[in-house]
């Protein structure tokens, strides 16, 4: 029986339900003000969340009142990631660092201008004054700008102070974390204008969209400053990375570094500010490894992954001459190595899996009324599944003497096992026969993955047929 506190969150979340699209947004930006005052009612974090999520649902646009660590972070945005802090990738900065790095501005870095702009911040907004709000959080972030660049130079070369410092920021990527805060938010004015100037969507990334965004890049990157070079770097990798995140396919980014020096060579292309989307990519296809060992670990589905992974590969072996030795042929060369041996490990499994879920047994190792456990079948079909799947991709992933393998061995097996399960079934006695009914049902999913529908669907119609006709003959349980 549901508690009364979950009793009142469903009437709220039903109530809520009920509102007009208007008025949801006029409730929530009525309630952040009120957090923005100070004030603190026990129900209003609940209500919140249970607005929002209901916003989110019915895909509505909400725009957020905001306070002043939101909109000092606005800039950062499109190069936030939800990957862990410990997190490794070009351009990038795990949102859950941003609360760390915002307590280090205003309790280390430059706490009271922090603690006055902020309340000047919030004030604005309270009284809805976007334009006052906007240019107290320049000028928040152009003191932070300069702040944090005099605090990374003044660890420069010295150990201990930069193991103080990382410790002070709190993130497990102190320095990182900080250099691509204040990389971003200096041009965050040309990135502003880049984006809006950008396509929303790139299906594909062809020889139009790559001259405009080319020469919209080269446009925004003319050095104006004494520290024009880096200046120019960083708009080009954190442009680049701004192009990726309207594309379909994030690996198409490539295109346009071998359209800059008119060449697939990697030595050409190297020597052009457009390199840098070469290395993008390469990082972010590092990134979805990692994930792909989460998502195995927690046996999850992972075609989707794969075939991305596969067409990001393929992508930069066919697009890029790889074949002469670089740093970015051997970082393709170990990224494939790494999938491999990930891959290599769940396939080379799978038949025994299978197997041993299978497995005709004897009538004395069947407890009565049992069944086959759903976790293992579950995970069994996913692994039936993953071979399938890598039959696919097995060339760019580096496992094709694997998966030829496990899915002949799993092809046999199917096709002669299920013939001895439906006999079993056939003369199964009460007792053991849910156990082999589940056997079969197994063998049921496990063939629509490996021979389509239409055999499981024949499998599953010759189950119900055996029970049928073990039940007609009524044959004696045989151990």
């Amino acid at each position: 029986m549901a508690s009364d506190g979950q009793q009142s969150a469903e009437r709220l979340r039903d109530y809520l339900r009920t509102l007009k699209p208007e008025a949801r947004a006029m409730l929530v930006a009525e309630l952040e003000r009120g957090l923005l005052r100070g004030e603190e009612v026990a129900a209003n974090d609940l209500v919140l969340q249970e607005l929002r999520r209901a916003i989110r649902g019915a895909g509505q646009p909400a725009p957020r009142v905001g306070d002043a660590a939101r909109l000092f972070f606005a800039p950062l945005e499109p190069f936030l990631t939800d990957d862990a802090a410990d997190h490794k990738r070009v351009g990038r900065l795990a949102r859950v660092s941003l609360d760390p790095i915002w307590e280090w501005i205003g309790r280390d870095l430059m706490p009271a201008e922090a603690k006055a702009l902020s309340e000047d911040i919030n004030r604005a907004l309270l009284a809805d004054d976007k334009i006052k709000a906007e240019q107290l959080t320049r000028a928040l972030q152009d003191r932070a700008i300069q702040r944090s660049r005099e605090a990374i130079i003044a660890v420069d070369g010295n150990e201990k102070a930069r193991r103080r410092l990382a410790v002070q920021v709190g993130t497990p990527r102190a320095l990182d974390d900080l250099a691509t805060v204040t990389r971003v938010l200096a041009i965050r004015d040309v990135l502003g204008d880049l984006a809006r100037r950008l396509p929303d969507h790139m299906r594909t990334f062809e020889r139009d969209y790559i001259d405009s965004v080319k020469a919209l890049l080269e446009s925004a990157t003319s050095p104006r400053s004494p520290e024009g070079a880096a200046r120019k770097a960083d708009l080009f990798l954190y442009g680049l990375i701004l192009v990726m995140s309207r594309m379909e396919a994030p690996w198409q980014l490539i295109r346009i570094a071998s359209r800059a020096a008119e060449s697939d060579d990697t030595a050409r292309i190297s020597e052009t500010p457009f390199a840098a989307a070469v290395t993008i990519v390469l990082s972010e296809v590092g990134c979805m490894v990692r994930e792909l060992r989460a998502q195995l670990k927690a046996h999850h589905r992972v075609t989707a992954l794969l075939k991305t992974l596969h067409d990001a590969a393929r992508g930069l072996r066919t697009e890029l001459d790889l074949s002469v030795d670089s740093p970015w042929s051997r970082e393709l060369t170990a990224i494939r190595t790494e999938i491999s041996n990930l891959l290599k490990t769940e396939i080379d499994s799978a038949p025994g899996r299978v197997r041993r879920l299978l497995r005709p047994r004897p009538v004395k190792e069947i407890a009565p009324g049992s069944l086959v456990d759903a976790i293992d079948v579950g995970d069994a079909e996913m692994l039936v599944e993953l071979v399938g799947a890598c039959r696919h991709y097995a060339s760019e992933l580096a496992v094709n003497e694997a998966t030829m393998r496990s899915y002949a061995e799993l092809r046999e097996y199917l096709e002669t096992g299920t013939k001895v399960l439906l006999d079993t079934l056939r003369q199964a006695g009460d007792g053991d026969r849910p156990f082999r009914q589940s056997q079969v049902e197994a063998a049921v999913r496990f063939c629509r993955i490996m021979f389509g529908a239409d055999y499981a669907g024949l499998l599953s119609k010759a189950a119900e047929m055996a029970v049928q006709a073990g039940s007609a003959e009524r044959k004696p349980v045989r151990a």
